[in-house]
């Protein structure tokens, strides 16, 4: 009977083991680095003339692509060693045919999925295929010059929601 409680016990201590295992791996992968970049990268076709084209787009300006206006706000990726996810937060307008600007999409792109938040357009598709040119970060510079970074170092921004100031509107 001892022997059997004791049998129990080593098979219930590396169950709980291995959950602590899991758990630790589940969190350190969450945890993963998101890398800042300054340039969202877009793949976009012309359904008329089957043309694809790839364009760079720095943070915060707009490319225009036929009818539609792409500015992207934010650029995330993930350390190479990382598993990949490649983010961007964009607003896509179309220049309707009177001139007049019309939001057609506001929202998320992931590179890994691209038929997932793709701007759909009876005309265009564009999609989010890579962010490019990392912002340089705090631990670089001080591996360089550690009185620089000190310096240099710009406060921390507190975290933003970006759907805080979200409406929905009803068409």
């Amino acid at each position: 009977m001892t022997k059997m409680r004791t049998s129990w016990r080593k098979s219930q201590a590396a169950s709980v083991g291995a959950i602590l295992a899991l758990g630790l791996l589940a969190a350190s992968s969450a945890r993963a680095d998101r890398i800042d970049n300054g340039v969202a990268v877009f793949s976009a076709l012309d359904k008329v003339t089957a043309r694809t084209s790839k364009f760079e787009v720095p943070l915060n300006s707009t490319v225009q692509f036929g009818a539609l206006k792409v500015t992207p706000r934010v650029c995330y990726s993930r350390p190479p060693e990382e598993q990949p996810k490649t983010t961007s937060f964009v607003e896509v307008d179309e220049i309707q045919l009177d001139g007049q600007e019309k939001r057609i999409f506001t929202g998320w792109m992931f590179a890994e999925s691209p038929g997932l938040n793709a701007v759909e357009h009876p005309v265009f598709d564009v999609w989010l295929t890579d962010c490019e040119k990392p912002k340089g970060s705090i631990a670089q510079h001080s591996a360089e010059d550690p009185a620089a970074a000190a310096s240099d170092a710009p406060a921390p921004a507190p975290e933003e929601d970006p759907f805080a100031q979200r409406r929905r509107v009803r068409r």
